[in-house]
């Protein structure tokens, strides 16, 4: 009896260990710092994403998010108008570069470039062969260093881009 407790007490050790404690869904969404809420607007459509003291996110219409050892998110759903649409993410040296969605069975891949200040230079979409570049321009940053507007294009149309950050003490 005495071994099958300490067998527990090491497995109950070792699971622990496998516990989440650190998340990069800050990195995610392009942000540093004690981050409690992002309000973000574009063309009329708002989001808000609220995060745990420890980083980790939660975003409206967005579930089932999947996270490797290290915490970077790896897959999760969106709810478009009611139906679950699948998302992958690839990361590299801490970076986000790449989200896939499955949409309608077919298969919509997003690359993302940074630039020299480790900004969002823009993202590409590719769908169906079809390819359009989505540049980000005219940053305007807040006292913590994270960016609350940027202008964009997207197929000819000029947008910008805001967002409300709100801060733990």
């Amino acid at each position: 009896m005495k071994k099958v407790i300490c067998m527990l007490a090491l497995l109950a050790g070792t699971m622990t260990m496998f516990a989440q404690t650190k998340f990069h869904d800050l990195e995610f969404n392009e942000v540093t710092g004690p981050v409690k809420c992002i309000k973000s607007s574009v063309m009329g459509q708002s989001q808000t994403t609220t995060f745990t003291q420890d980083g980790k996110m939660q975003r409206e219409g967005m579930s089932d998010v999947v996270y490797d050892a290290d915490g970077y998110i790896q897959s999760a759903a969106m709810d478009m108008r009611g139906q679950k649409m699948p998302m992958k993410f690839k990361w590299e040296n801490g970076k986000l570069v790449s989200q896939i969605m499955s949409m309608m069975g077919n298969e919509m891949e997003i690359k993302i470039t940074y630039n020299d200040k480790g900004a969002r230079a823009g993202q590409s979409m590719d769908f169906n062969g079809q390819t359009m570049n989505i540049p980000y321009t005219d940053y305007k940053y807040d006292d913590h260093g994270n960016w609350i507007s940027r202008k964009t294009s997207m197929m000819g149309q000029e947008m910008e881009e805001n967002r409300t950050i709100e801060y733990f003490e």
